[in-house]
């Protein structure tokens, strides 16, 4: 059994048919189940139109119970985009294989290249990110792994879908966590904006998740691309996903994401509502509906938001994005995936946190749980935080 089976029993349209049908009666049921384990249906509530009145009422809560769990630090990552070969054509994607654009794979020394300038800012975490192509597969993956792991306490990617084999063998190479956006679980929208190549294959994507967790991956990144379709419903069946796996592989830890559509090389296609108050709506469902989670807040959205939304459940932001290979060290100037809009430094992300009472931690695994560096000085976590204020001061 895998997730695939639970999605094909639910339909997309009468999914995104009950969150909006939603009372406010049903929003007040959730909100007064939080602590005691929440449905799926309670999900929906918070999720629904019915919520938006109560919706600083959940960003308080949200902040708590954050707080209770995760206390007042934000784990900073920054991502390393090793290629922009791909052999998709997606509609919403800079690297897309349509795109006429000069192509880039990092070579060794270039990789240790943008290392460097990383560890120079402080990080001890990195996100490998690469365009889907059989050229760059597992073993250019795990070539990457092997020259970093020695230099970073943790190490995760974002690439194309795997084969159970080709993920044990890159936690075997010291990889901890792997995102895996579905980008849409709406089965009529999905084929409109992947047109060709792997990622066509939307059967194999879903199932990847069970593939990790089968393989070991000590930690899962859901998430869908919003904007692509209702994303109400999205979120739901982002919950759903959750909820199974957490269930069939327990061992493994969870985060979500909730990355919106950019301005990107090729044509713009039509865009599904999702503003800033969508999206705090969404990640605070999120936190209420499981207090392990971990939430991540991208520099997709710009500083001032960031700078608002980030206590509201969130648990890790990334700081100083480059979206294109060689970004950091030798092409800061090739083409970007997509635009970023939050362009602090690292340095100035984690000044900002720091005034207002929180830790920023650069890593996520400590390198001693893996066996593979000397054990590495104990952090200091401040316990101190600033004044709450309004909630949903974004616009």
């Amino acid at each position: 059994m895998t997730f695939l089976s639970t999605w094909k029993q639910h339909d997309f349209a009468e999914v995104a048919r009950t969150v909006a049908s939603k009372s406010p009666a049903d929003v007040r049921r959730a909100l007064n189940r939080v602590g005691s384990g929440l449905t799926l249906d309670d999900f929906a509530a918070l999720l629904s139109p019915a919520a938006e009145p109560l919706l600083e009422e959940m960003a308080q809560l949200s902040h708590r119970l954050t707080v209770e769990r995760f206390g007042r630090t934000m784990q900073l990552y920054v991502p390393m985009y090793l290629t922009n070969v791909c052999a998709n054509v997606c509609t919403y994607c800079g690297f897309s294989a349509q795109n006429r654009i000069p192509r880039k794979a990092l070579n060794d020394a270039e990789i240790m290249a943008e290392a460097d300038v990383l560890k120079e800012h402080g990080f001890d975490h990195l996100l490998l990110v690469t365009g889907e192509s059989g050229r760059y597969g597992t073993e250019y993956l795990r070539q990457a792994l092997r020259l970093l792991r020695p230099r970073f306490s943790s190490l995760s990617i974002e690439v194309q879908p795997l084969d159970e084999a080709d993920y044990a063998a890159l936690v075997a190479d010291g990889l901890s966590t792997v995102l895996v956006y579905q980008e849409t679980y709406d089965p009529t929208v999905y084929p409109l904006h992947h047109l060709k190549g792997p990622k066509a294959d939307m059967n194999y994507r879903l199932e990847t998740p069970d593939r990790l967790g089968r393989a070991g991956v000590k930690k899962i990144g859901l998430g869908g691309l919003y904007g692509l379709s209702d994303w109400r419903a999205e979120s739901w069946f982002v919950g759903l996903h959750l909820r199974y796996l957490e269930k069939h592989h327990w061992r493994t830890r969870y985060s979500i994401a909730f990355p919106r559509l950019r301005p990107h090389e090729g044509n713009e296609i039509a865009v599904t509502p999702f503003g800033e108050r969508e999206l705090v709506q969404a990640a605070c469902a999120f936190r209420l509906l499981s207090q392990e989670v971990e939430l991540s807040l991208s520099t997709r959205e710009s500083a001032t938001f960031r700078n608002h939304a980030f206590r509201l459940g969130f648990t890790s932001m990334s700081a100083g994005s480059r979206t294109n290979p060689g970004g950091y060290a030798s092409a800061p100037d090739s083409l970007e995936q997509f635009a970023i809009d939050d362009e602090r430094s690292p340095a100035e992300v984690a000044g900002f946190l720091r005034t207002e009472g929180y830790e920023p931690v650069w890593k996520d695994w400590d390198p001693t749980y893996d066996g593979v560096l000397p054990p590495a000085k104990p952090s200091t976590f401040s316990a101190g935080g600033g004044k709450w204020g309004r909630a949903l001061n974004v616009s």
